[in-house]
This record gives C-alpha cells, structure tokens and sequence, in this order.
C-alpha cells in the first residue's frame, strides 16, 4: 500500500509498521476494553485505574482514547521519572482545575503518595468534581495495593483490567502489516500463538521476521509470500535477548548467594512467573499450589528477603516488581518474559549451578526434641531456612497450622513420610516425653534408610541395644558455645544431603 500525499508516493519502512516502542503508526488494533476506557474517561467525578501484564497495549491504549476524545490537554506523568514524582506531590496539595492527569507505572510510588492517591480520589468522587480526573496505569493487580490501603475505594472507582489479548487480535495486528507492508506470512497464526497475547511481542516477531526476509519498505510491485518456521525466528531473538536478561535471570535464581544444597526458592518464583498467563503470581495462591516449596519461599517473601533482592538490584527493578502489600510478584519487561517463556529450565537450572530442582517431600528435614532442648532446636532451624533455603519442620514455626487439628493425625505423616531427613536431639528427657516418644515410633521404621540424624547431647548417649547407637551421630554439649557447634553441626548435615542430592543428580 502505498500513501500519496502531494501527488508523491510516501515510503513505508518496516520499523513505523512493526514498532519496537511508541504508539504504533500503522498497526495499532483496539483491544477489547478500548470503548470501556472511552466511556470511563468521558465519566465525570470518578477516576480510573488500568491494570493488566505489560506488553498488552494498556498505555498504547489510552492514549488513543484520550486522542479520540480530544482530550490533548491530558498531563500523563511516569513514576519512573523522579521530577513526575514531584509534580504528583503537587497535585496532592494543589490541584484545582488540574484535568486529566496520568500516572504510568503507579505501582512504582512510595507508599506514601499511593495512599495520597487514594484519598484523593475519594474526594473527587465523594464531591463529585468535574475538573479533574486521575488516570492510574499499572502492571497486574497493581489496583489491590491502593485497595488494601483504602478499602472504602473500590466502590468510588472505575478499574479496568486488560487481559492478554486474543489470538484473534494478534492476527489482526499482523495482517494491518502485511497490508502495509505487501507481504502474505502463510503461518503467521504460528506467529500470533507465539506472541502469547503480547501486541508488544507480536510486533517484535513480526519485524525479526522481515529484517531476516529483507523486506524493509513496501517498495514492491506483487505481494511478496512468507514462509518462515517461527521456531527459527523465536530462537535467533532468544540469542539476541540472552545479552541482556540472562544475567539478570540469574541475578534473580541466585537471590543474595548461590545456595546449591536448598530448595532454590528464588529459582521456583521465577519459573513459576514463566508459566503464569498473566505473568504476576500472588504468594498466597503459590503457597496452595506449591506446599512442599511454601516454607523455603514464605521464608524469602515474608522477611523481606525477596523485596531487599529487587530494590537492591537496578537491573531486576527494571524488569519485576514485588508488591509487600498485596503479595504480588510481576514481570515488567514483555522482552523479559518472553525470554523466560522460551529458555530450556532445565539446562538453565544446570547453568547457575542447582544440584536438584524437583522435591517430592514437604519437607528437608523434621525435628525431633523435648522441650529441655528447645534453644538447641530452634537454633538449627533458624540456620537451615535463613543461610541455606531448606524447609525444616519445627513445631513453633507451624502453630497457626496445628491449631484445630487432631495431633496425632497432623504429626504423623511429617514424620513417618513428608520429611526427607528427621534430625533427632536426644537429652535425657527425650525419652520420658509423650510427645517425643510418640514421633520415634513414627520415625524408627526409617532407621534402614538413612534419613535419621542423631544429635547426641552432653549426659545422654543412646542405649547399647538402641537402634541410635547403631548410625553414626553428632554430638552437642550444651554447656558451650552453642552457636558454633550448631554452625558446625549444621555444616555437616548440610554436606551430607549435598552429596546425595548430586549422586541423585549422577
């Protein structure tokens, strides 16, 4: 297709048809919400929040909604740009006859002018003001944050949530360029699957595809046919992509150190995003799905391991965000996951260094002890779950979950089968307690598996006719320093199950 303007023939390039950023010049399709939007920023005294995956056209969108309602007066700012931020501070203070006002990337605010927003926009529409709107943009669930902070919002508020969009709209978008362009891609449904509901991804496909086939204008006489396998051309982009995200892939699995010998929970969380269709996982419904990786996960999300991992990190804050507040973990970048998408996990586990990725048990390791040896106890399991990502059982640590349950009934299978490793502390109380003598007999049918780790504590050693004498055992005075013999202890357990997770491995 050629445009004539002047009685002059306007060349069309490849990159204005198949845009990498900016609003798209020729191939822009109306997603779904696109007459929603319109009629919420027609609707006066009640602001907006548009969320949904990155890459989907959210921003694309509105500014063609604001451009067909003439609204060109609209201020859009980015709370990625820190003068924005300042000129936000400004409207909360003063924003008499402000107008539309846009704030991209809102998730990114300080906690302070979400909730600054939040009251603002109740104001708005409790006073039902017609000289401003506020227009909030942000990646998956990113409205659940100002919700949480202001429950009584919801209801004042218009939220827009783009989905990915369908195959059918991919195509659409696809067939605009090959109009433009004077080219027919035979398999380009191949293309759009490829493009996971991303216009951002189906673009970047599309324009890969035609820099390969030279196709850069649409400088042609006949429509030139297109049959390109898209595996080749999704492989070659992965190549290209690999300069910039595998560093920060790793960055990521390997959290603050590598812990080889643990359950690798930065590694699930990322692979888990991979699979996600909306490329945002909330840790709660992770835990659900995921119970026997809950506790090694819970332990970096909730202490703040996983937020300090982000914020610490410049090149991850470009590409996820984790929300403290709603428990939301996202991608950013649509280049990102599509490299995450397409990437073998398996060789990639390989690369960073993680001797096993797949657990069939709830938990590393169990503990075993009387109260007497409490400290001793929570000691270890504070130094297996923070230094070294293992998911330990140790009762003060599920208390909220023994509540209402019959113990017997809850004890059981953890030791008999859910733990992969029972380490037992025996003192001198050990076997005087209801408790510990009901886990042992739980447990002594384990003894011809190798899974039970004796730790031996001063005036105690195991009966001659004991199975405990038997195994080899650790022994703790605890008289002494007891941080470094748990530190040492530790160390050799850790060993211990480093080796036979590699021999699995081998």
């Amino acid at each position: 297709m050629r445009i004539i303007y002047n009685l002059e023939f306007i060349m069309i390039y490849v990159e204005d048809v198949f845009k990498d950023s900016g609003i798209p010049t020729y191939t822009f399709v109306e997603p779904n919400e696109f007459m929603k939007l319109v009629v919420a920023l027609r609707t006066k005294g009640r602001c907006l929040i548009i969320e949904g995956p990155s890459g989907i056209g959210k921003t694309t969108c509105l500014r063609k909604a604001l451009e067909k309602l003439n609204k060109n007066d609209a201020v859009i700012l980015s709370a990625r740009k820190p003068l924005d931020c300042e000129e936000i501070k400004r409207v909360l203070t003063d924003n008499s006859q402000s107008g539309t006002i846009v704030v991209d990337d809102f998730h990114l605010l300080s906690l302070e002018l979400k909730t600054g927003l939040s009251n603002l926009m109740k104001t708005i529409a409790d006073e039902d003001r017609d000289d401003i709107k506020l227009v909030l943009i942000g990646i998956n669930k990113a409205g659940d944050t100002l919700i949480n902070i202001a429950p009584d919002l919801n209801n004042r508020i218009t939220t827009i949530k783009f989905e990915v969009n369908s195959k059918s709209k991919i195509l659409e978008l696809i067939e605009k360029g090959e109009c433009c362009l004077k080219i027919r891609i035979e398999n380009k449904e191949d293309f759009a699957v490829k493009a996971n509901g991303s216009f951002h991804i189906a673009q970047m496909l599309c324009k890969e595809l035609c820099l390969e086939q030279q196709i850069l204008d649409d400088n042609r006489e006949n429509v030139k046919i297109i049959n390109v396998p898209v595996d080749g051309v999704v492989s070659r982009i992965i190549d290209d992509l690999a300069r910039v995200f595998n560093k920060k892939a790793k960055d990521f699995v390997v959290g603050s150190r590598l812990r080889i010998e643990g359950r690798a929970p930065y590694f699930h969380l990322l692979h888990w995003l991979a699979t996600s269709n909306e490329w945002s996982i909330r840790m709660t419904d992770m835990y659900i799905k995921h119970p026997a990786l809950k506790q090694s996960v819970s332990q970096v999300a909730e202490k703040g391991y996983l937020s300090k991992l982000i914020k610490n990190n410049v090149g991850l804050s470009d590409v996820i965000h984790y929300d403290e507040i709603s428990k939301i973990l996202t991608i950013e970048d649509p280049k990102f996951i599509f490299y995450l998408k397409n990437i073998n996990w398996t060789i990639f586990a390989d690369e960073v260094g993680f001797k096993n990725i797949d657990f069939n048990k709830k938990y590393d390791f169990a503990l075993s002890f009387a109260g007497e040896s409490r400290e001793i106890a929570e000691r270890l399991f504070k130094y297996l779950t923070s230094e070294h990502d293992f998911s330990v059982f140790y009762d003060f640590n599920e208390q909220h979950s023994i509540l209402g349950e019959n113990l017997e009934e809850y004890f059981e299978p953890i030791y008999q089968s859910e733990a992969e490793y029972v380490i037992v502390i025996l003192d001198e109380f050990y076997p005087k307690k209801v408790w510990t003598n009901f886990e042992s007999s739980r447990f002594k049918s384990r003894f011809g598996e190798n899974v039970i780790i004796p730790i031996i504590c001063n005036g105690c050693s195991p009966d001659q006719f004991s199975r405990l004498s038997q195994i080899g055992y650790l022994t703790i005075n605890k008289e002494q320093d007891l941080e470094k013999q748990i530190h040492d202890i530790a160390e050799l357990i850790i060993k211990k199950v480093e080796e036979k997770r590699m021999g699995n491995k081998m």
